[in-house]
């Protein structure tokens, strides 16, 4: 491997073989160059080589006209300036370059190569004159291949850096949308949530549009405990078949989960019906009607006997998992270790520490049901789309629960009825957690309100205390300080939970520790 190597530091991604394509004439060099667009990132280096006239600037130029959004953009080959810069239609720097003429190192030094393009996608023509660098490359190698057509290239791609497993994607999503009839659709990146998913609406020519969720198989973490990974231990979803197994699973109880048009479970690719965006709430709060409809939705899920096995496709089923005693004790951790240092500055001492476990445990116990139900987990206000063309409880659009759980009913509508991210009232709460009492007792004449209402305290104080340690290792861990201006309201529906008699333990252990919490401002 020759040292100038752009990719002589790393060797190439394991587990696939390079990407080895014939393109018959130059309109399928630039369709070449418009699917490598779509998986681009800034910091990315794409080494273009091969020998003259083997169309590395035909490619260059579709990748950059792809990036900007100007499909008449003029792109010259940089061949005499070295480099020329350009902005991408989402503000993303893109580099040109072209080292042909390149005399020394010195030169890109000069020129202030490495500041340029630490950020940006930088495509390089005669990539052999680039300096090793670090980071992902994506290698395309072109050259003109007679023996296949006049005019015909032929091109060999491979990469470094995690780049390979983006190809191999890129090509699962693209064999996905000609399958399903969506490959002529515009994709358009919708924001996402605290996970490691990603979305793209899509919009057919015909105006008809769908949601493209790419959720590739979840890569254990480290071990954190008895040799288990923090995902296994709180039973987050491993993979795609999750989601489709409750998206199934709840359509056939008549509920408006998603349907999928499409399906590449190896992937993790789904094309799902467009359920729109037309929120449960608005500027001042929840909306009365869609809160209630939201809350009638659980009653009528947890009155019905629900199983623990659900299929996905043809012989394959997924086992909904236990929210057990340890996934829920293990996420209360989340606060000492996270939120107590992180935003209160309070040091606990290892007895602290060993005292609140010991109390939570204590507490949760009276929060395993008799007999389980489907806590779909992240049902709450971002997660919840409201239909106003439909009918009753089919009004209750439903995403994001592939990491459904079998567990309390009070979970879920604790969820509900303390939102993270909405500001609602006790009264209105009580207001609520009154209409799903009166639903449940209308299926089921033998429903304990007095546990319920226990139970609820005890999860939501669970819960509560889950999301300040997130939000808190959001910030500090991942960098994302939006979510520290959720903490108050947070905060406060602990502060209410602890109220509870079941919780006097605790509250008698925040008022000790972190006695600010019991009164926020």
């Amino acid at each position: 491997m020759d040292q100038d190597d752009p990719t002589a530091h790393e060797a190439p991604d394991e587990g696939q073989k390079p990407w080895e394509i014939v393109l018959p004439e130059e309109g399928a060099t630039e369709d070449l160059g418009l699917f490598l667009a779509e998986f681009l990132l800034p910091g990315d280096v794409v080494a273009l080589s091969g020998g003259l006239g083997g169309g590395k600037t035909t490619l260059a130029r579709a990748v950059i006209r792809e990036l900007t959004g100007d499909p008449d953009l003029e792109v010259p080959s940089p061949t005499f300036t070295l480099v020329q810069p350009y902005t991408g239609r989402d503000g993303r720097m893109i580099v040109h370059a072209d080292l042909y003429r390149l005399r020394g190192a010195d030169e890109l030094v000069e020129i202030g190569f490495d500041e340029m393009t630490e950020a940006a996608i930088t495509l390089v023509e005669w990539p052999e004159q680039l300096p090793t660098r670090a980071g992902p490359v994506l290698t395309v190698d072109l050259s003109l291949r007679p023996e296949f057509g006049e005019g015909s290239r032929f091109a060999r791609i491979d990469g470094t850096g995690g780049m390979r497993d983006r190809i191999e994607r890129a090509r699962a999503v693209r064999g996905l949308l000609v399958r399903a009839g969506w490959d002529l659709a515009e994709r358009a990146h919708m924001q996402g949530d605290a996970s490691s998913r990603a979305y793209q609406r899509l919009t057919n020519p015909d105006g008809g549009t769908a949601v493209l969720m790419i959720s590739p198989p979840r890569a254990d973490g480290p071990p954190v405990r008895d040799g288990k990974p923090y995902s296994a231990i709180v039973k987050l979803a491993e993979s795609v078949h999750a989601f489709v197994a409750m998206d199934r699973a709840l359509r056939a109880l008549g509920f408006s989960a998603p349907r999928i048009y499409g399906e590449d479970l190896d992937a993790g690719l789904l094309i799902l019906e467009d359920l729109g965006s037309e929120p449960v709430v608005d500027a001042a709060g929840p909306r009365p009607e869609r809160y209630a409809e939201a809350t009638r939705l659980l009653a009528k899920l947890h009155a019905t006997e629900l199983p623990a096995v659900v299929p996905v496709a043809a012989g394959i089923e997924h086992r909904i998992p236990a929210y057990d005693l340890e996934a829920l004790l293990f996420e209360t951790e989340l606060m000492p270790e996270w939120y107590a240092p992180g935003i209160r500055g309070v040091a606990l001492s290892p007895d602290a520490r060993a005292e609140f476990l010991d109390l939570w445990a204590e507490a949760l116990r009276g929060a395993l049901p008799a007999r389980p139900t489907w806590t779909l987990r992240d049902y709450h206000s971002p997660n919840l789309i409201w239909l106003p063309h439909r009918e009753g409880l089919e009004r209750v659009g439903l995403i994001d629960f592939q990491d459904a759980v079998m567990g309390h009913p009070a979970y879920d509508v604790a969820s509900l009825l303390q939102d993270a991210r909405v500001d609602a009232s006790a009264e209105f709460e009580l207001r609520l957690l009154g209409l799903y009492a009166r639903e449940r007792r209308a299926r089921e004449p033998n429903f304990d309100v007095t546990a319920f209402a226990t139970a609820y305290a005890l999860l939501a104080a669970q819960r509560a205390t889950k999301i300040l340690g997130i939000f808190a290792r959001l910030d500090k861990r991942d960098g994302k300080p939006g979510y520290l201006a959720h903490l108050p309201r947070i905060e406060g529906y602990l502060a209410r939970n602890l109220e509870h008699p079941a919780l006097a333990g605790l509250r008698d252990w925040h008022a000790r520790h972190m006695p600010g919490l019991l009164a926020p401002a």
